[in-house]
Protein backbone atom coordinates (compact mmCIF):
# COMPACT_ATOMS: atom_id res chain seq x y z
CA UNK A 1 0.00 0.00 0.00
CA UNK A 2 1.30 3.51 -1.10
CA UNK A 3 1.37 5.65 1.98
CA UNK A 4 1.85 9.55 2.23
CA UNK A 5 1.32 9.57 5.70
CA UNK A 6 4.49 12.43 6.86
CA UNK A 7 4.29 14.05 3.85
CA UNK A 8 2.78 17.36 4.99
CA UNK A 9 2.28 18.92 1.74
CA UNK A 10 -0.30 16.29 0.54
CA UNK A 11 -2.26 16.46 4.19
CA UNK A 12 -2.38 20.29 3.37
CA UNK A 13 -3.82 19.64 0.21
CA UNK A 14 -6.66 16.95 1.18
CA UNK A 15 -7.54 19.28 3.86
CA UNK A 16 -7.75 22.30 1.60
CA UNK A 17 -10.28 20.07 -0.23
CA UNK A 18 -12.37 19.07 2.45
CA UNK A 19 -12.73 22.65 4.14
CA UNK A 20 -13.72 23.64 0.40
CA UNK A 21 -16.08 20.88 -0.06
CA UNK A 22 -17.91 21.94 3.85
CA UNK A 23 -18.39 25.28 2.67
CA UNK A 24 -19.66 24.99 -0.71
CA UNK A 25 -22.05 22.61 1.26
CA UNK A 26 -23.37 25.49 2.99
CA UNK A 27 -23.91 28.39 0.14
CA UNK A 28 -20.56 29.86 0.91
CA UNK A 29 -17.65 30.86 -2.06
CA UNK A 30 -14.42 29.45 -2.36
CA UNK A 31 -11.21 30.80 -4.06
CA UNK A 32 -9.39 28.36 -6.79
CA UNK A 33 -6.22 28.96 -8.42
CA UNK A 34 -3.77 28.41 -10.93
CA UNK A 35 -0.42 29.37 -12.31
CA UNK A 36 -2.35 31.77 -14.77
CA UNK A 37 -5.09 32.62 -13.23
CA UNK A 38 -7.75 32.60 -10.10
CA UNK A 39 -11.31 32.37 -9.23
CA UNK A 40 -14.27 32.34 -7.24
CA UNK A 41 -16.71 30.08 -6.91
CA UNK A 42 -20.24 29.11 -5.91
CA UNK A 43 -21.64 26.26 -5.93
CA UNK A 44 -25.08 26.75 -8.37
CA UNK A 45 -27.37 24.47 -6.54
CA UNK A 46 -26.55 26.32 -3.04
CA UNK A 47 -26.60 29.92 -4.49
CA UNK A 48 -29.18 32.20 -3.72
CA UNK A 49 -29.30 36.22 -5.35
CA UNK A 50 -27.37 37.48 -2.47
CA UNK A 51 -24.56 35.56 -2.14
CA UNK A 52 -24.08 35.72 -5.87
CA UNK A 53 -24.48 39.73 -5.34
CA UNK A 54 -21.56 39.43 -2.76
CA UNK A 55 -19.21 37.19 -4.97
CA UNK A 56 -19.62 39.55 -7.32
CA UNK A 57 -18.98 42.17 -5.51
CA UNK A 58 -15.83 41.16 -3.67
CA UNK A 59 -14.60 39.90 -7.01
CA UNK A 60 -15.50 43.29 -8.73
CA UNK A 61 -15.96 41.06 -12.05
CA UNK A 62 -19.15 39.64 -13.51
CA UNK A 63 -20.19 35.99 -12.87
CA UNK A 64 -21.15 33.39 -15.60
CA UNK A 65 -22.39 30.26 -15.14
CA UNK A 66 -20.42 27.18 -15.23
CA UNK A 67 -21.87 23.50 -17.00
CA UNK A 68 -20.31 20.30 -18.07
CA UNK A 69 -21.07 19.88 -21.32
CA UNK A 70 -22.61 16.91 -20.87
CA UNK A 71 -25.34 19.65 -19.02
CA UNK A 72 -25.19 22.08 -22.02
CA UNK A 73 -25.71 19.74 -24.47
CA UNK A 74 -29.09 19.49 -22.86
CA UNK A 75 -29.65 23.11 -23.04
CA UNK A 76 -28.89 23.19 -26.36
CA UNK A 77 -25.29 25.24 -26.28
CA UNK A 78 -22.82 24.61 -28.90
CA UNK A 79 -19.87 21.92 -27.85
CA UNK A 80 -16.71 23.03 -27.95
CA UNK A 81 -14.50 20.37 -26.99
CA UNK A 82 -14.07 21.42 -23.28
CA UNK A 83 -14.89 19.53 -20.47
CA UNK A 84 -16.85 22.66 -19.01
CA UNK A 85 -19.39 25.49 -20.84
CA UNK A 86 -18.93 28.86 -19.46
CA UNK A 87 -22.53 30.66 -20.04
CA UNK A 88 -22.73 34.59 -19.81
CA UNK A 89 -25.68 35.38 -16.95
CA UNK A 90 -28.58 37.66 -18.83
CA UNK A 91 -30.18 40.44 -16.90
CA UNK A 92 -33.22 38.16 -16.29
CA UNK A 93 -31.39 35.45 -15.15
CA UNK A 94 -31.70 35.03 -11.54
CA UNK A 95 -30.47 32.30 -9.00
CA UNK A 96 -33.39 30.44 -8.87
CA UNK A 97 -33.86 30.17 -12.59
CA UNK A 98 -29.48 29.04 -12.96
CA UNK A 99 -30.47 26.71 -10.39
CA UNK A 100 -32.95 24.99 -12.07
CA UNK A 101 -30.63 25.28 -15.02
CA UNK A 102 -28.51 22.89 -13.35
CA UNK A 103 -30.81 20.81 -12.29
CA UNK A 104 -32.23 18.56 -14.69
CA UNK A 105 -35.43 17.14 -12.98
CA UNK A 106 -36.77 20.88 -13.64
CA UNK A 107 -36.24 20.15 -17.53
CA UNK A 108 -39.54 18.56 -18.69
CA UNK A 109 -41.96 20.58 -15.80
CA UNK A 110 -40.14 24.08 -16.29
CA UNK A 111 -39.72 25.64 -19.86
CA UNK A 112 -36.79 27.91 -19.69
CA UNK A 113 -35.98 31.30 -21.73
CA UNK A 114 -33.50 31.32 -23.68
CA UNK A 115 -31.08 31.06 -25.69
CA UNK A 116 -28.41 31.20 -23.52
CA UNK A 117 -25.10 32.72 -24.48
CA UNK A 118 -21.85 30.59 -24.83
CA UNK A 119 -18.79 32.99 -23.58
CA UNK A 120 -16.00 33.16 -26.11
CA UNK A 121 -12.71 32.41 -25.24
CA UNK A 122 -10.49 29.46 -23.17
CA UNK A 123 -12.38 27.79 -20.18
CA UNK A 124 -9.29 28.22 -18.28
CA UNK A 125 -8.13 24.94 -15.24
CA UNK A 126 -9.77 26.75 -12.73
CA UNK A 127 -13.29 26.64 -14.03
CA UNK A 128 -12.55 23.12 -14.77
CA UNK A 129 -11.79 22.67 -10.83
CA UNK A 130 -14.59 23.92 -9.56
CA UNK A 131 -16.88 21.57 -11.16
CA UNK A 132 -14.73 18.97 -10.39
CA UNK A 133 -14.56 20.42 -6.70
CA UNK A 134 -18.96 20.64 -6.57
CA UNK A 135 -18.59 16.56 -7.79
CA UNK A 136 -16.24 16.00 -4.75
CA UNK A 137 -19.16 17.76 -2.95
CA UNK A 138 -21.79 15.47 -4.19
CA UNK A 139 -23.52 18.82 -5.74
CA UNK A 140 -24.87 19.23 -8.94
CA UNK A 141 -21.99 19.91 -11.27
CA UNK A 142 -22.43 23.35 -11.57
CA UNK A 143 -20.87 26.51 -10.61
CA UNK A 144 -21.22 30.08 -10.38
CA UNK A 145 -17.73 31.76 -10.98
CA UNK A 146 -16.00 35.14 -11.18
CA UNK A 147 -12.19 36.05 -12.31
CA UNK A 148 -10.16 37.02 -9.15
CA UNK A 149 -7.76 39.83 -11.24
CA UNK A 150 -5.57 40.49 -7.89
CA UNK A 151 -2.23 39.50 -7.29
CA UNK A 152 -2.93 37.85 -3.72
CA UNK A 153 -5.57 35.43 -3.44
CA UNK A 154 -4.26 33.90 -0.64
CA UNK A 155 -3.51 36.87 1.16
CA UNK A 156 -7.31 38.19 -0.03
CA UNK A 157 -8.80 34.48 0.94
CA UNK A 158 -7.55 34.98 5.01
CA UNK A 159 -8.85 38.59 4.93
CA UNK A 160 -12.47 37.65 3.71
CA UNK A 161 -12.22 34.25 5.60
CA UNK A 162 -13.08 32.18 2.61
CA UNK A 163 -10.93 28.57 1.54
CA UNK A 164 -8.19 28.79 -0.48
CA UNK A 165 -7.14 25.80 -2.83
CA UNK A 166 -5.45 25.27 -6.42
CA UNK A 167 -5.95 23.06 -8.95
CA UNK A 168 -3.41 21.00 -8.26
CA UNK A 169 -5.49 20.18 -4.66
CA UNK A 170 -8.57 19.72 -6.44
CA UNK A 171 -7.57 17.17 -9.46
CA UNK A 172 -5.21 15.19 -7.27
CA UNK A 173 -7.52 15.14 -4.70
CA UNK A 174 -9.07 11.46 -5.63
CA UNK A 175 -5.58 9.49 -5.72
CA UNK A 176 -4.13 11.37 -2.72
CA UNK A 177 -6.96 10.52 -0.76
CA UNK A 178 -6.99 6.92 -2.04
CA UNK A 179 -3.32 6.95 -1.10
CA UNK A 180 -3.73 8.24 2.29
CA UNK A 181 -6.40 5.19 3.21
CA UNK A 182 -5.41 3.75 6.37
CA UNK A 183 -6.56 1.10 8.41
CA UNK A 184 -8.81 1.91 11.45
CA UNK A 185 -10.65 -0.96 12.18
CA UNK A 186 -11.37 -4.72 12.01
CA UNK A 187 -13.51 -6.64 13.84
CA UNK A 188 -14.91 -10.58 13.47
CA UNK A 189 -18.80 -9.60 12.07
CA UNK A 190 -20.75 -13.54 11.23
CA UNK A 191 -23.05 -13.00 8.19
CA UNK A 192 -25.59 -15.08 7.21
CA UNK A 193 -23.83 -16.49 4.13
CA UNK A 194 -20.41 -16.20 5.90
CA UNK A 195 -20.13 -17.25 9.48
CA UNK A 196 -16.36 -16.80 9.45
CA UNK A 197 -15.78 -13.34 8.03
CA UNK A 198 -13.72 -10.12 9.22
CA UNK A 199 -14.47 -6.67 8.34
CA UNK A 200 -11.52 -3.86 8.19
CA UNK A 201 -12.26 -0.45 7.81
CA UNK A 202 -9.93 1.89 5.76
CA UNK A 203 -10.05 5.61 6.72
CA UNK A 204 -8.23 8.53 4.71
CA UNK A 205 -5.88 10.64 6.72
CA UNK A 206 -7.94 13.47 6.47
CA UNK A 207 -10.92 11.23 8.21
CA UNK A 208 -13.13 11.51 5.29
CA UNK A 209 -15.38 9.09 3.92
CA UNK A 210 -14.57 5.20 5.56
CA UNK A 211 -14.52 2.15 2.45
CA UNK A 212 -15.07 -1.56 4.11
CA UNK A 213 -13.02 -4.88 3.23
CA UNK A 214 -15.27 -7.82 3.83
CA UNK A 215 -12.35 -10.93 4.20
CA UNK A 216 -14.42 -13.85 3.75
CA UNK A 217 -12.55 -16.89 5.36
CA UNK A 218 -8.84 -17.20 5.16
CA UNK A 219 -8.02 -15.98 1.09
CA UNK A 220 -4.15 -17.25 0.41
CA UNK A 221 -2.33 -14.08 -0.07
CA UNK A 222 -0.10 -16.42 -3.24
CA UNK A 223 -2.84 -17.21 -5.34
CA UNK A 224 -4.96 -14.91 -6.64
CA UNK A 225 -7.89 -14.37 -4.39
CA UNK A 226 -11.75 -14.22 -5.95
CA UNK A 227 -13.08 -10.78 -4.87
CA UNK A 228 -16.08 -8.39 -6.10
CA UNK A 229 -16.12 -4.47 -6.04
CA UNK A 230 -19.44 -3.38 -4.92
CA UNK A 231 -20.35 0.22 -4.97
CA UNK A 232 -22.57 1.11 -1.80
CA UNK A 233 -26.16 1.60 -2.54
CA UNK A 234 -28.60 2.27 -0.15
CA UNK A 235 -31.84 1.52 -2.19
CA UNK A 236 -30.54 -1.62 -3.36
CA UNK A 237 -28.42 -2.98 -0.44
CA UNK A 238 -30.54 -1.59 2.72
CA UNK A 239 -34.28 -1.51 1.48
CA UNK A 240 -34.55 -3.60 -1.27
CA UNK A 241 -35.21 -1.37 -4.61
CA UNK A 242 -36.35 -3.51 -7.29
CA UNK A 243 -34.39 -0.72 -9.48
CA UNK A 244 -31.53 -2.16 -9.71
CA UNK A 245 -29.57 -5.75 -9.08
CA UNK A 246 -27.26 -4.49 -6.56
CA UNK A 247 -28.49 -5.96 -3.34
CA UNK A 248 -28.94 -9.39 -5.39
CA UNK A 249 -24.67 -9.27 -6.10
CA UNK A 250 -24.04 -8.22 -3.00
CA UNK A 251 -25.52 -11.10 -1.38
CA UNK A 252 -25.20 -13.12 -3.95
CA UNK A 253 -21.54 -12.41 -3.57
CA UNK A 254 -20.90 -13.05 0.00
CA UNK A 255 -22.57 -16.71 -0.44
CA UNK A 256 -20.83 -17.20 -3.49
CA UNK A 257 -17.44 -16.51 -1.87
CA UNK A 258 -18.33 -18.35 1.18
CA UNK A 259 -19.11 -21.73 -1.18
CA UNK A 260 -15.62 -21.41 -2.42
CA UNK A 261 -14.12 -21.22 1.06
CA UNK A 262 -12.71 -17.91 0.86
CA UNK A 263 -12.28 -14.19 -1.00
CA UNK A 264 -12.54 -10.71 -0.41
CA UNK A 265 -15.67 -8.22 -1.13
CA UNK A 266 -15.08 -4.46 -1.27
CA UNK A 267 -17.82 -2.05 -0.31
CA UNK A 268 -16.86 0.94 -1.54
CA UNK A 269 -18.50 4.26 -0.46
CA UNK A 270 -19.53 5.22 -4.46
CA UNK A 271 -22.81 5.68 -3.82
CA UNK A 272 -24.63 5.78 -7.72
CA UNK A 273 -21.72 5.35 -9.46
CA UNK A 274 -19.73 7.90 -7.40
CA UNK A 275 -22.31 10.87 -7.59
CA UNK A 276 -24.19 10.48 -4.37
CA UNK A 277 -27.05 9.20 -3.00
CA UNK A 278 -28.64 12.25 -3.41
CA UNK A 279 -27.94 12.69 -7.05
CA UNK A 280 -29.02 9.05 -7.35
CA UNK A 281 -32.12 9.89 -6.48
CA UNK A 282 -32.24 12.95 -9.21
CA UNK A 283 -31.35 10.58 -11.97
CA UNK A 284 -34.20 8.09 -10.77
CA UNK A 285 -36.57 11.24 -11.18
CA UNK A 286 -34.99 11.30 -14.77
CA UNK A 287 -35.31 7.25 -15.39
CA UNK A 288 -39.18 7.97 -14.24
CA UNK A 289 -39.29 10.21 -17.14
CA UNK A 290 -38.55 7.96 -19.92
CA UNK A 291 -34.52 8.36 -20.21
CA UNK A 292 -32.02 5.59 -19.32
CA UNK A 293 -29.63 5.34 -16.61
CA UNK A 294 -26.96 6.90 -18.72
CA UNK A 295 -28.90 9.72 -20.38
CA UNK A 296 -30.09 10.51 -16.68
CA UNK A 297 -26.84 11.07 -15.16
CA UNK A 298 -25.60 13.02 -18.74
CA UNK A 299 -28.20 14.94 -18.38
CA UNK A 300 -27.78 15.90 -14.35
CA UNK A 301 -24.13 16.98 -16.29
CA UNK A 302 -22.30 14.39 -15.01
CA UNK A 303 -20.26 11.49 -16.42
CA UNK A 304 -22.00 8.15 -17.29
CA UNK A 305 -19.63 6.32 -14.33
CA UNK A 306 -17.69 9.02 -11.88
CA UNK A 307 -16.22 6.10 -10.08
CA UNK A 308 -12.69 5.68 -9.10
CA UNK A 309 -10.53 2.34 -8.78
CA UNK A 310 -7.37 3.59 -7.01
CA UNK A 311 -9.48 3.20 -3.26
CA UNK A 312 -10.07 -0.53 -4.29
CA UNK A 313 -6.58 -1.12 -5.47
CA UNK A 314 -4.50 0.40 -1.95
CA UNK A 315 -7.12 -1.59 -0.03
CA UNK A 316 -6.21 -5.20 -1.66
CA UNK A 317 -2.55 -3.69 -1.75
CA UNK A 318 -2.93 -3.50 2.34
CA UNK A 319 -4.40 -6.40 2.73
CA UNK A 320 -1.81 -8.06 0.86
CA UNK A 321 -3.43 -8.98 -2.09
CA UNK A 322 -1.80 -8.69 -5.95
CA UNK A 323 -3.58 -11.25 -8.02
CA UNK A 324 -7.46 -11.47 -8.33
CA UNK A 325 -10.28 -13.05 -9.71
CA UNK A 326 -12.78 -10.67 -10.46
CA UNK A 327 -16.33 -10.96 -9.77
CA UNK A 328 -18.08 -8.35 -12.52
CA UNK A 329 -19.93 -8.33 -15.74
CA UNK A 330 -18.14 -4.07 -15.83
CA UNK A 331 -15.05 -4.41 -17.94
CA UNK A 332 -14.40 -0.96 -16.51
CA UNK A 333 -13.43 -2.65 -13.72
CA UNK A 334 -10.62 -5.04 -14.98
CA UNK A 335 -8.74 -2.01 -16.90
CA UNK A 336 -9.21 0.50 -14.11
CA UNK A 337 -7.98 -1.85 -11.27
CA UNK A 338 -5.44 -2.90 -14.00
CA UNK A 339 -4.35 0.41 -14.30
CA UNK A 340 -3.87 0.76 -10.41
CA UNK A 341 -1.12 -2.25 -10.29
CA UNK A 342 -3.77 -4.92 -9.30
CA UNK A 343 -3.28 -8.09 -11.84
CA UNK A 344 -7.07 -9.31 -12.84
CA UNK A 345 -6.09 -13.00 -13.77
CA UNK A 346 -9.57 -13.73 -14.66
CA UNK A 347 -12.88 -12.31 -14.44
CA UNK A 348 -15.92 -14.35 -12.89
CA UNK A 349 -19.27 -13.73 -14.20
CA UNK A 350 -21.77 -12.26 -11.83
CA UNK A 351 -25.46 -11.66 -12.90
CA UNK A 352 -29.07 -11.85 -11.61
CA UNK A 353 -32.26 -12.98 -13.49
CA UNK A 354 -33.73 -9.03 -14.10
CA UNK A 355 -37.24 -8.21 -12.86
CA UNK A 356 -39.89 -5.56 -14.30
CA UNK A 357 -38.78 -2.86 -12.55
CA UNK A 358 -34.61 -3.13 -13.44
CA UNK A 359 -34.94 -4.47 -17.26
CA UNK A 360 -34.41 -1.28 -19.10
CA UNK A 361 -31.32 -0.68 -16.39
CA UNK A 362 -29.86 -3.97 -17.13
CA UNK A 363 -30.02 -3.63 -20.87
CA UNK A 364 -29.18 -0.22 -21.11
CA UNK A 365 -25.64 -1.37 -19.17
CA UNK A 366 -25.28 -3.87 -21.93
CA UNK A 367 -26.35 -1.96 -24.43
CA UNK A 368 -24.23 1.58 -23.75
CA UNK A 369 -21.66 0.55 -21.07
CA UNK A 370 -19.91 -2.73 -22.20
CA UNK A 371 -21.46 -4.65 -19.26
CA UNK A 372 -21.29 -8.62 -20.30
CA UNK A 373 -25.03 -9.25 -19.26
Amino acid sequence: MTTNNNNPKIKKSLRNVDRAIADLRRGLPVIIQSAQNCVIALSTEMAFDEELKNMALMAGTEPCLTLTSHRANVLHLKPTGDKTIRVKIENWMDAPLMRALADATHDLDQPFRGPFTRLKGAVTSPFDASVKLVKLARLLPSTLVCELPIPDPAAFARTEDLSFLTIEDIFGYDENSAFELRPVAVAKVPLQAAENTKIHAFRPVDGGIEHLAILIGDPNRHEPVLTRLHSECFTGDLVGSLKCDCGEQLRGSIKAISDKGAGVLLYLAQEGRGIGLINKLRAYKLQSDGFDTVDANERLGFDADERVFRPAAEMLSSLGFKKIRLMTNNPDKVEGLTRCGIEVTERVEHKFPSNTHNELYLATKKKRSGHYL
